[in-house]
Order: C-alpha cells, then structure tokens, then sequence
C-alpha cells in the first residue's frame, strides 16, 4: 500500500535526502521531518569567520567543522548537485594535484612527515631511490613486503568465520605491522575508531569480496576486479546526473564555494517549496509507537503535537530510536555499538609572502602507536589551504588554514600548537584564529558481527505490528560517508509501492 502520510525522523543529510526523493517517489503522500535542531544537516557545518589581517584587512575563511570534501564516486550525491542546480558552486582538486597525490603518515613519537606512495611506480622509487629514502623508505618499505607477498600466503580464514575487525583482517593477509600503521590510520581517518574493534565486512566490504574473488588473495581478487570480473548492482532508478558525471573526469575530491553545507541548504530550500513536505526545525520526537486499532504510527513530540502517519523513516541515531520505543515493542540490536566523538580544531595562520606551513598535500593521519606506547590525542591533520583555497578570497594566500582531528576535547591550545609543530617539523606560530568544535557522538563504531544484526533488525521490521512500514536507515545501518548518507535517503521507502 503507498503511503498517504510519512513521518521522517532527523534531519541530517539522510533524513533530507530521504525527505526529498519520497516527496518526488510519492507526490500525494504528506511528508513531514523532525529534527531536534534548528538548523538542518546534523554534522554538517559550513561556517565563514571574519579575520583581520595585519596591515587592516578584513576577509573571511570557511570552516568546515565536520566533512570538508566529497569524493565524485557517489551517484546519489552527483544526482543531487544536478537536480538542485549547484554546479556552478563546485570547486574540485584534480587527481594530478598535489593535494590528490601528497598524503602523509605521521608516526607516533616522531617528527615530521612521511609521504604514502601513491602509485606503484612511487612505492619502487621510495625504497630504491637514495635521494627519496629520508621522506619515503619507512612506510615504502612495509608497503613493498606487505603487497609483494600478500598473493604468495595462503588461504588462511577459518571456514567457519563470517566477520572479523579489520585489523585481524589485515593482519591475516598483509602482516601486524602494515595493520597497525596503514590500517589503524585508515580507520582513524573516517571512523575516528580502534580498528581492533571495527568490522571489516561493515566498514570495508570490499576487502572481503576480494579475498573470496582471489580465492584467499586481497591482491589477486582486485586484479580480477579491475579486469572486470565484479558486477555491479543494478539500481532500477537511473541516476540523473545531466553533465555533472562528466565534470567529475579526473577529479580526486570536491567541496562548493560555500563548503559541504550547501548541498543541505539547497536541499532544505527544495523541500521548503515542495507542498506536500513539512519541515520541523526545533522539534524532537519523545516516543513512537504502532496503534494497531488504526494500523497507523503514532509519535509524540517535542511540540505537544502527536503526528501520525501510516510510514515511517527512522534517520536519528540508532540508541535515540531505541528510546523512543515502547517496552512490548522493542527492536534489536540498537544500543549493539558505541559512537565515536572527534574534536575538530580549526586553525588560521598568516604567513609571509612565499612561506609554507606544511607540505603540499591533502594532509596526515596518525596510526595507533606500538604496544606499551602512549596513544596520540591527534588522529590527524587537514591541510585545508592546499585543497580548498579557492573557497577564500584572491589574495589570502598569505593564509594557512588547517584542521585538526582530535579523540579528545582540547584541554591547551598551546599545547596542541606544540604537538602538532612537533609532527609537521616545523615551529607553527601563534594562530590567528583557533575555533573549537565538540562532535559527540558523531560517528558509529560498526562492531564485528554488524551486518549479521543489520538482518535481524531489518527482519523484525518486516513483521507484525511494523509489517514494512517503519524503514531504519543512516550511519548507524550502512557506511558512515556523506554518499552513504545520501543514498540510504534515496532507497528509502522503495518497497512501499
């Protein structure tokens, strides 16, 4: 049965993405989301900030206090800078930059940077050039023997083993040393998590399907990818995505002019001028529940309001649904895994003419330190001038911005300048501007086992008294990324023709 009124839960990018391609799946349906915020776009945060520089100058820089670039691999997020016309606003880093190919590690307990190898033909000149060995050799050479001989070990996952986190993963294939620096990382990078604790299967399905396509080898199943062995789903909603696709020819990452919240702001504009679609700023739901005498949702809210709809979409975090349910009509599984919480630590500097502040490049994570070693606040480091400059005036180039990621609050702005000189090598001034933002909660850590409680729950679903008409969807459920996000939004509700 389609539905005739929907309720949407949350108001981030999910919820909105969810919002606008049910308002376009379900023109006659009455659509309305609550969000407990005022402002839209959960974690979402584009902001500009006034400086003044020395000699009187007035400009601003954007701040990004949650994702800062997108990748052009997400169909679902192309489709939505073609429908809501924000072309003209993109700004994109080409994979030939810099900034694409310049990544760097910082070690625990070291000083300075050391560059990944971005290619093959990188990777053997790091460890056989003499001139690159004081930059490359460390991480090139632990890259070289963990690749190398990857394909040569054999098969060696227990028969019976359905997941496990991604650090016993890499162990298994590419050694302990390679897990801990390249794959805690990595995982710091996006889960701000321990990747001793992160599922593999939820967080990097891609591994997984390798290795069962190489038939034990991670490396030899990408090959076999990359030749054209893998089939991709098939999505019987075609993406329109007018010229946008071939904007994104060569590009490594992208953001707008006004940063990432302008993709929100488009979305909430949108959908503020769709008829059937009510938008509630400030408005949380306090309980949710299944009047089976009128087979339709009841939710009590904020506002005293008690909404009803005949479906819904859960976008709120899974721990905050799970509060909202009463006790003879539980759901499971939905307190199963914690949440991160990462600091963002947004940084100005003014330079002279001509000086640097760090090399170019995208920016630094840092791995999980060597057991027995204290572990650094710092997961790692944004080098926001060298991507995204063009979001700030003509002639700020005198202007440093970065931004650092932090597992902890702030406790001494002076002491995290002191740190994060030490890992840049480079003595960093006082800061023009410092803005601190306290992301709690922000990220879920997928635990072992997560896809395996993803079914359970999303069988409950299908049953009585939801019968399918109470869709769970978000970070929580699939990946973490902005993409994720969107497109969990844009398959919501598919099953309710």
């Amino acid at each position: 049965m389609a539905p005739s009124s929907i309720a949407i839960l949350g108001g981030g990018l999910t919820g909105l993405s969810a919002a606008f391609h049910l308002s376009r799946r379900f023109p006659a349906a009455q659509i309305t989301l609550l969000n407990k915020d005022i402002r839209f776009g959960g974690w979402v945060h584009s902001s500009r900030a006034k400086i003044t520089l020395e000699d009187g100058r007035e400009t601003s820089v954007l701040l990004e206090a949650g994702p800062r670039t997108l990748r052009p691999n997400s169909k679902s997020v192309l489709e939505l800078i073609n429908l809501l016309d924000l072309s003209s606003s993109l700004l994109t880093v080409p994979k030939s930059s810099p900034a694409a190919r310049n990544r760097f590690l910082c070690l625990p307990g070291t000083q300075g940077l050391l560059r990944i190898p971005s290619s093959p033909l990188s990777l053997l000149t790091s460890v056989l050039s003499p001139k690159s060995s004081s930059l490359h050799s460390p991480l090139g050479h632990i890259l070289l023997s963990a690749i190398a001989r990857e394909p040569f070990r054999k098969w060696n996952r227990l028969s019976w083993l359905e997941d496990e986190s991604v650090d016993d993963f890499l162990t298994r294939r590419f050694g302990s040393e390679f897990a801990r620096i390249f794959g805690s990382a990595l995982v710091h990078g996006i889960y701000a998590a321990d990747s001793r604790e992160l599922s593999v299967r939820a967080a990097f399905p891609s591994l997984w399907d390798a290795e069962e396509r190489g038939r034990g080898s991670v490396m030899t199943g990408f090959l076999h990818s990359s030749r054209g062995s893998a089939t991709a789903e098939v999505d019987d909603a075609p993406y329109q995505l007018g010229d946008v696709e071939e904007q994104m020819r060569g590009v490594s990452v992208y953001s707008f002019s006004q940063g990432i919240s302008a993709l929100v702001n488009a979305l909430v504009r949108e959908l503020r001028a769709h008829k059937n679609v009510r938008l509630l700023g400030g408005v949380s739901a306090n309980g949710l529940r299944m009047n089976r005498r009128t087979a339709q949702f009841e939710i009590t809210t904020s506002s005293r309001e008690t909404l009803r709809a005949t479906h819904v979409v859960s976008a709120v975090p899974l721990p905050s649904l799970n509060a909202l349910l009463t006790p003879n009509t539980p759901l499971p599984h939905l307190t199963a895994n914690p949440y991160s919480s990462v600091t963002v630590v947004n940084l100005v500097f003014v330079v002279s003419p001509g000086h640097t502040l760090h090399p170019e490049g995208f920016g630094y994570l840092v791995p999980r330190a060597v057991s027995g070693h204290a572990e650094n606040t710092i997961l790692g480091c944004v080098f926001d001038s060298s991507s995204m400059s063009a979001q700030e005036a003509p002639w700020s180039a005198e202007i440093v911005k970065m931004t650092a990621m932090l597992r902890e609050p702030v406790v001494s702005v002076p002491r995290l300048i002191e740190t994060l000189s030490q890992q840049l090598g480079i003595r960093l001034p006082d800061p023009l501007l410092v803005k601190v933002r306290d992301n709690v909660h922000c990220i879920p850590l997928l635990r072992v086992g997560h896809l395996q409680r993803i079914r359970d729950l999303s069988c409950v679903l299908r049953g009585e008294p939801w019968g399918g008409r109470l869709e769970v969807i978000g970070a929580g459920v699939g990946g973490v990324s902005v993409g994720d996000c969107v497109e969990a939004g844009r398959r919501a509700g598919r099953s309710w023709a």
